[in-house]
């Protein structure tokens, strides 16, 4: 090859270079980053799921995740060759116009071998309907990539052995299920990424709540502010023009059940973090909502310097006795080093109803804790409303007042589902964490507000020259 030749080839090269370096793939997420995108695909669960509000930019993570699996060249997860997964819509036409024109965007098609169609040409597949594409995968071989719609019923969900499945949107339970079993056997992944515009379904109960304590279970929500490629005063612009009562769900990607959320400022990304050793000096208190049937709550609370609290220990359960919840609560205290008296008792915050005494009991549910050392003070704040607004304050606040370590996983679910009722009062369920989150929030003094900045020595005297010129300016007009 001569000198022209190498040129040349070169140039080709450089070519190629600048036009991979424009395809949509090479362009996601570089420069301005969408966080909360990246958190999604970083994350190593198997079953993972977006709530996002319209043009959040869910559906953008749920397509170059497919593209990722499926070429092999996913940067935060184990790759392999001869990958099969499916995409899943609600109907054909929501496949073609959403999943399957996003899925094209994402995929160059040099590494497109095939394209089989349900309808429509393979000469312009973007127009027609995928049945599926064979993909070439970076470690050889071939991936599919097939594509499914939930009004084709459950029977054709059935018997194919998968690596993922992607539901854009919330499917119906008995396909969810169906897909489940698809990928069991390769311990493949789920994935999900939809709008909540259905109310309180079985995604709130099974994945936001997470019921089952699924530890592979993971879900994150996005807004109209948290993608970086919105323009600002669009946003501005929705925020007034769309009603409040439709921005829970079409903004924020938070579930709704007519009602409203008691804390929709509560986001699971910001205030729940990863637990610490809590210094002793931060050790501020516990909390107990005492049930039998219902579960006794018990949390520990820290605050440092600057009046943020901690929630850093979770003790939560039903059908047991008081000796049960002490053994408990100290096993807690013992992990968490927590600080004791000098006759090495526990001091806590206690619902004002356990100093009662019933007919069947000689002794109140205080003394009882009491006897058992755990210095319960039933003298706590239960005003219902002015605890709930110093709560939202604290989620609301940014940087936030306050957050919860993610051990302390039943105070997050209860968060994540208290709504309001008919009667302006919350709903009196699931609640006996969000009690006693109540009273020890009510036993801290509100936050102070700012002191001014200290003036200079010139502001000040700048400020007394003024005032001087100002009274000449009186004296001379009278």
């Amino acid at each position: 090859m001569d000198e022209k030749d190498t040129v040349l080839k070169l140039m080709d090269i450089e070519r190629e270079q600048y036009a991979r370096s424009r395809e949509p793939l090479n362009l996601y997420n570089r420069g301005e980053v969408h966080k909360k995108q990246m958190a999604f695909h970083m994350c190593d669960k198997r079953n993972r799921w977006v709530f996002g509000g319209n043009r959040s930019g869910k559906t953008e993570c749920g397509a170059v995740e497919c593209v990722w699996l499926a070429r092999g060249i996913h940067p935060f997860r184990p790759n392999k060759k001869d990958v099969a997964g499916w995409v899943v819509s609600l109907t054909q036409q929501v496949q073609r116009d959403v999943a399957q024109a996003k899925i094209l965007k994402y995929l160059p098609a040099r590494y497109i071998c095939d394209v089989v169609m349900r309808e429509g040409s393979k000469a312009s597949p973007e127009y027609g309907i995928i049945d599926y594409l064979v993909i070439k995968n970076a470690f050889g071989g071939t991936s599919r990539i097939g594509f499914k719609s939930c009004d084709q019923g459950r029977e054709k969900f059935q018997g194919t052995s998968l690596d993922f499945v992607w539901f854009d949107e919330e499917p119906p339970k008995d396909i969810y299920d169906e897909c489940r079993m698809r990928v069991f056997d390769r311990k493949g992944d789920i994935f999900g990424t939809m709008t909540p515009l259905k109310g309180l379904t079985w995604v709130y109960d099974e994945i936001e709540l997470n019921v089952h304590s699924d530890p592979e279970v993971w879900c994150e929500y996005m807004e109209w502010r948290d993608n970086p490629y919105l323009d600002a005063s669009e946003v501005d612009f929705m925020e007034n023009v769309i009603p409040k009562s439709d921005q829970l769900s079409r903004r924020f990607g938070k579930f709704s059940s007519g009602e409203g959320l008691v804390y929709p400022e509560f986001d699971q990304s910001v205030h729940v973090i990863p637990p610490f050793s809590v210094p002793t000096e931060w050790q501020a208190g516990i909390s107990i909502d005492p049930g039998l049937k219902n579960p006794t709550s018990c949390h520990f609370y820290a605050v440092d310097f600057d009046g943020v609290i901690y929630v850093v220990g979770e003790h939560f359960e039903a059908g047991q006795n008081i000796d049960y919840h002490v053994r408990r609560i100290n096993e807690l205290a013992d992990r968490l080093n927590w600080k004791r008296d000098g006759q090495g008792r526990l001091r806590s915050l206690i619902d004002s109803a356990a100093n009662q005494r019933t007919l069947a009991d000689e002794k109140s549910v205080a003394e009882l804790f009491a006897e058992r050392g755990i210095l319960v003070n039933t003298n706590v704040n239960k005003d219902l409303y002015s605890g709930i607004q110093r709560i939202k304050s604290l989620f609301e606040a940014r940087p936030p007042r306050i957050y919860i370590f993610s051990s302390c996983v039943n105070l997050i679910r209860e968060l994540k589902g208290y709504w309001w009722g008919d009667d302006d009062r919350p709903k009196k369920k699931d609640d006996h964490a969000l009690d006693e989150l109540r009273y020890f929030v009510m036993t801290q003094p509100p936050a102070a507000k700012p002191a001014p900045p200290q003036k200079t020595v010139i502001e000040l005297d700048k400020e007394r020259m003024m005032r001087s010129v100002r009274r000449q300016l009186w004296t001379k007009k009278f």
